[in-house]
């Protein structure tokens, strides 16, 4: 049995909805923020030293107690294989290019700015001249994915894969905080189409209240 340790309103809410796409079985164990640092509860220390969330344990994985994964993209990896390769990368070769390169962008370039805009935010009056530079940074990503998805209906390509589930909450956080709206229809196209697929739904309902869907 997979168990995720799902953090609220956290990107572990990507864990969940692949599970629903992939019809493993898992168990959720559920973690709310402290109200006032809006951080993970020591709690989470318990399952992995970085107390982070996603984390899973597989306890199918041969591995005697139990394996623990963290890191979004090893976990996405992870049960992808255990699946028999659902969701992973395309025949196509441009496609398998792509599949990787989102896979790992959605963590490693477009996390990283919206991160920085959310401590500038909370900085108030301090923080007000980072806003800008941080902004545009955020601009040009958006661009660039608005043009990525001018031509294909999914980030890897023809196909819903794992590189979408991968690149859902970092847009989400962008419709939330970013200044991602109508101005580029085919990121609000992309992300009505994964709200309204059935997976999704359960993935909600399974971990509770999400600020971003």
């Amino acid at each position: 049995m997979i168990i995720v340790h799902h953090l609220e309103n956290s990107r572990s809410q990507r864990i969940l909805w692949l599970l629903e796409e992939l019809g493993l079985p898992y168990e959720v164990r559920r973690y709310a923020r402290d109200r006032k640092t809006m951080l993970a509860p020591p709690e989470l220390k318990r399952v992995h030293p970085l107390g982070k969330s996603p984390v899973i344990e597989d306890s199918e994985s041969g591995a005697g107690e139990g394996r623990v994964i963290a890191e979004t993209g090893a976990i996405v990896e992870y049960l992808v294989e255990k699946a028999g390769g659902r969701l992973g990368p395309p025949a196509k070769r441009e496609s398998v290019l792509r599949y990787r390169q989102f896979l790992h962008y959605a963590e490693g370039s477009m996390m990283p700015p919206l991160l920085a805009l959310l401590v500038v935010n909370r900085l108030g009056l301090l923080g007000r001249p980072a806003r800008a530079p941080v902004q545009r940074m955020l601009d040009q990503h958006l661009d660039w994915l608005e043009t990525e998805l001018s031509g294909r209906d999914w980030f890897a390509g023809d196909a819903f894969s794992a590189a979408d589930v991968m690149m859902s909450f970092p847009i989400e956080a962008s419709r939330s905080r970013a200044g991602l709206d109508d101005g580029r229809p085919n990121l609000i196209d992309w992300l009505e189409r994964i709200h309204a697929r059935p997976a999704y739904g359960r993935a909600l309902q399974k971990g509770g209240p999400y600020a971003y869907a």
